[in-house]
């Protein structure tokens, strides 16, 4: 045999290896909506096909699974939910789907709060036996980094090849998530407290205002399949004049007539669009959790500074 020849053997030899795994199967992960399924592909990278059955820029509280979602339920190899009763359809679409594959709830281990008619308080403990507990728990950095967590060992179990790579890249993002926080945390500081109110479309900011010192009130309860009554419009305008609210927002998912109504009636102005259950498409400014969380501090800053 030749020593060209030869050459060429151990080159093809040694890239074997890489074409193996260029066509590895990935693991087939269904999260419920777009910021989960966010963060399954931070931590999964090339490894995981994600697919979400609620997409960006549309509302979880009140999807109606569409026919092809118990298919895509059956086929996956993991299924990744929020729980805390967020997603009220996906227990139902997990029997019709008769899947086998695990089910991995996102925010186990997180300390809830309740839910509440507004947020114009602070919140030191959890949810007490018996009272439902606001699901947007993603909205504090802190219990995303236990998301994180729970989707690493998720992963790590399904596909247990993978673990260490799972665990690297589960330990980058949490830096990133830290210097995030880190951010977040200097940017209000520098508000004045008395600025630090917020009025929202619904009430979906409890773990912001909790981990951040922001007050949150909002029209709408904690799912926006409620609707607000004339009284709730009423006593949010007064509470805006009382309290001299400077800005209400509008979110991504929300109808914004009501934001627009109440800013008109009350003398404040609309501070912006927040995200609050979902992310945005590519092209718009939260198309991951980390540009998410920043286009609402920003939102925040420019309104109340």
């Amino acid at each position: 045999m030749s020593r060209a020849l030869l050459r060429i053997l151990v080159v093809l030899a040694a890239l074997v290896p890489v074409a193996a795994a260029a066509g590895e199967a990935k693991l087939k992960v269904v999260a419920t909506f777009s910021i989960l399924a966010d963060l399954v592909t931070q931590v999964g990278g090339e490894r995981v096909a994600v697919t979400s059955l609620v997409g960006p820029d549309a509302d979880a509280h009140g999807y109606s699974p569409a026919p092809g979602d118990a298919r895509r339920v059956a086929e996956a190899d993991l299924v990744v939910v929020n729980g805390l009763g967020f997603e009220g359809w996906i227990e139902r679409l997990i029997r019709a789907s008769g899947t086998r594959a695990p089910v991995v709830t996102a925010s186990n281990g997180i300390t809830t709060i309740p839910a509440s008619e507004d947020h114009d308080h602070d919140h030191t403990h959890g949810a007490e036996a018996g009272e439902h507990p606001d699901p947007h728990a993603w909205q504090s950095v802190a219990n995303v980094k236990i998301y994180v967590t729970n989707i690493r060992d998720a992963l790590a179990k399904a596909d247990p090849d993978h673990a260490a790579d799972y665990a690297a890249r589960a330990e980058a993002y949490r830096a990133q998530l830290d210097a995030l926080e880190n951010e977040i945390r200097t940017a209000l500081s520098q508000i004045p407290e008395s600025q630090r109110r917020v009025i929202t479309t619904h009430d979906s900011f409890g773990y912001y205002a909790a981990a951040y010192g922001l007050r949150f009130l909002a029209p709408q309860g904690i799912s926006t399949n409620s609707e607000a009554g004339p009284k709730d419009v009423a006593r949010i305008i007064r509470q805006i004049r009382r309290d001299k609210i400077p800005a209400v927002f509008v979110e991504s998912i929300a109808d914004p007539r009501l934001m627009q109504q109440i800013a008109r009636e009350s003398g404040a102005k609309v501070g912006g669009r927040l995200f609050s259950d979902a992310l945005s498409g590519p092209t718009s400014t939260a198309p991951t959790y980390l540009d998410m969380m920043r286009s609402n501090l920003r939102a925040f800053r420019e309104a109340l500074s």
